[in-house]
């Protein structure tokens, strides 16, 4: 502050100098002031555009919500970030995959006021995968076992699991992570994170031990599974580079600061084939954007909804607001038995083979016993003979 004072006092005399031979004292006095006032309201008025203005990218706006210290000097993270300095591509593989994803979830977590390091959580969790499975049974961008996604709200059913869908586990994942910090560690995000990963009954028997060794019962100086010990430095790590990329060799994809995808009504039930047809973009487009589906349709519920592309969904919405309920379908499953043919199959629930080949990824007719096909039957008069 006080050296842009002392720089306005110099350009202010430069100017009262070369003006005093035209004018007297007062009017210099005065066209000093006023430009003083002037260079003071621009200034003000260009502080304020540049806070309001929106950021240039999805990592502009990431970044401006780091909240946590880093720590790179304590071993633990350095080792990470010597890691990720040797493998620049591992970072720049999932951040491609992060694309549709990453700025919607950075805006979850500004409206959760979380710190916007908890994005680059998917990076270690999933990869930024949704459909990301594990032999433990964790699934999802956010890696959720069966037991917290279901205590978290994300139902499981034969049509649905919630903790694929980013959009409800994102919810529940940033639910947890505010709960676990309330509850348990007045606030502290760090074991909240720690909590997140390993329980928290694991990190509160660490806490415990910790004070009976008259250690600290900060993050730093718990004892806990190596996987949770490396959980929050490599986090930390991760976010350092993402700080700085050009410091790790890292060239981060292009994200523009703007809605990747748009949630929208279905007013009842949809393939996601008729769905991608309504919106006009490729099927595989908008299986990607709705994994917490399993067959490949929304539930057989008048609630439904999916994620369609943000440019397509005025489109979705102008052509679904002309169909006719009779032209909606749904997907059943269907076993086969012996005796049956694709074209019986397909006259037993009204449509064409081309269809349940389209849905099976068949090239041809040929069906074997005990094999379990997608059919899909109009909404409106499912039949009977389906098989659950």
């Amino acid at each position: 502050m006080n050296f842009r004072t002392r720089r306005c006092r110099i350009v202010v005399g430069l100017t009262g100098g070369l003006l005093l031979s035209t004018l007297p004292f007062t009017a210099v006095a005065k066209e000093a002031s006023a430009t003083a006032n002037s260079a003071s309201r621009h200034s003000f008025w260009s502080a304020l555009a540049l806070q309001s203005r929106r950021a240039p990218d999805a990592w502009t706006r990431l970044r401006n919500g780091f909240r946590l210290s880093h720590e790179n000097a304590n071993p633990r993270v350095a080792a990470w970030l010597d890691w990720y300095r040797a493998h620049p591509r591992h970072v720049e593989k999932v951040a491609a995959q992060a694309k549709p994803w990453l700025r919607w979830v950075t805006q979850q977590l500004e409206s959760h006021r979380l710190p916007s390091e908890i994005a680059l959580l998917p990076f270690i969790e999933s990869g930024y995968d949704p459909t990301a499975t594990n032999p433990g049974g964790a699934a999802g961008l956010w890696q959720f076992m069966p037991a917290t996604g279901d205590a978290m709200g994300l139902s499981r059913t034969a049509w649905y699991d919630g903790r694929h869908d980013v959009v409800a586990a994102t919810d529940a994942a940033m639910n947890y992570i505010q709960q676990q910090a309330d509850r348990w560690y007045d606030g502290d995000i760090l074991l909240a994170l720690a909590a997140y990963n390993a329980g928290a009954g694991t990190v509160n028997a660490a806490r415990e031990a910790a004070a009976n060794r008259g250690d600290p019962i900060d993050y730093w100086h718990l004892r806990l599974p190596a996987e949770t010990m490396d959980y929050i430095p490599r986090l930390l790590a991760l976010s350092e580079v993402i700080a700085e990329p050009e410091q790790y060799g890292v060239v981060l994809p292009t994200i523009p600061d703007k809605a990747q995808f748009a949630q929208v009504d279905t007013r009842g039930p949809l393939t996601l084939s008729m769905a991608a047809d309504l919106a006009g973009v490729d099927p595989q487009t908008l299986r990607a954007l709705n994994p917490g589906f399993k067959r490949a349709s929304t539930r057989p519920r008048d609630d439904a909804s999916i994620l369609v592309p943000a440019a397509a969904k005025q489109r979705f919405l102008a052509n679904l607001a002309t169909l006719p309920d009779s032209e909606r379908t749904v997907l059943n499953r269907y076993v086969v038995r012996r005796g049956d043919t694709l074209s019986a199959i397909a006259k037993h629930f009204g449509v064409s083979v081309g269809e349940i080949q389209r849905e099976n990824g068949l090239d041809g007719s040929t069906i074997r016993i005990g094999q379990a096909l997608t059919v899909p039957s109009m909404a409106l008069a499912q039949n009977s003979g389906a098989r659950r």
